[in-house]
């Protein structure tokens, strides 16, 4: 991430997090540590995955203290292995001990969902489909976990529900009826605004070709029943499906023939990435 979205998008949910952590003061460190000493501590991965969150990570300790130094010796995207030194921080050991956590969680969590989301994308290599996420995100670590999945070589669908316009079963239910739901949406959304919708038979893939859909949901469905709905559509909307797609099931619809297949799991299912930061010490006496 860079240094202006940052500011503009990041900063204020990072102190939110310290702020969580630090409500009046960090009384474990305080208790040993009674004035400002400087110090450096090594950041270490500690098993095989994708690193994902550098600047999320350094950005915990410059907001405690403009004066820390990172020094980092991997990007994000790099792939890492255990024990591996990817880098250290400098600085007050105070500042050091206090945003650890905070820093940890981040760089954990947007790793974990980069490591997942490389190895879903890897078994999609070559077939033309990508490999999209979903709004299935934790609250307020949406623009994180977007990132991640990014790094990992996803791609994001829509970031939010002013970023596009997604018809599933309740607003087809609102409006009356797939080709009303398109009707109106197309009535009401600026031209630049792509129409997708959801559907969830071939009864509802025929009405929504009819209707001029951009884009065609197939969710939940069978593969045989999905090659079916995509000869149906022959191009006329391009196809996306869905439906708790994961690392275990995916190898079924990768022949389907769709444009997208969007998963929840990259975002609510991946593990963290164990990262410690570890050997703190003085450098001065």
């Amino acid at each position: 991430m860079n240094e202006i979205t940052m500011k503009l998008n990041v900063d204020h949910l990072i102190m939110q997090a310290l702020q969580e952590d630090i409500t009046s003061e960090d009384i474990t460190t305080n208790a040993v540590m009674r004035k400002a000493k400087q110090g450096e501590v090594d950041l270490i991965c500690k098993e095989d995955g994708i690193i994902a969150g550098l600047s999320v990570f350094e950005r915990v300790f410059v907001l405690l203290d403009q004066n820390t130094k990172v020094e980092f010796f991997v990007e994000d995207g790099d792939k890492v292995a255990k024990g591996q030194l990817m880098g250290k921080v400098y600085g007050d050991i105070r500042v050091l001990l206090s945003g650890e956590r905070v820093a940890l969680n981040y760089l954990q969590r947007m790793s974990g969902i980069a490591t997942y989301t490389r190895q879903i994308a890897d078994l999609l290599a070559g077939s033309g489909t990508k490999l999209l996420d979903t709004r299935k995100t934790t609250p307020n670590m949406r623009i994180f976990e977007k990132y991640a999945v990014r790094v990992g070589g996803g791609h994001n669908h829509r970031y939010n529900l002013s970023d596009g316009i997604l018809l599933k079963d309740n607003h087809i239910g609102a409006a009356g009826s797939i080709t009303k739901a398109v009707e109106m949406a197309k009535e009401y959304a600026p031209f630049v605004r792509k129409i997708e919708i959801e559907v969830e038979n071939l009864d509802q893939v025929r009405e929504a070709v009819e209707a001029g859909a951009d884009i065609i949901m197939l969710d939940n469905m069978s593969p045989d029943m999905m090659k079916k709905a995509i000869e149906m559509i022959d191009g006329r909307a391009e196809t996306e499906c869905s439906g708790n797609v994961t690392r275990e099931n995916i190898d079924k619809l990768v022949s389907v023939g769709v444009d997208y297949i969007s998963s929840g799991a990259l975002t609510h299912s991946s593990p963290i990435l164990d990262i410690s930061m570890k050997n703190l010490h003085p450098t001065e006496e």
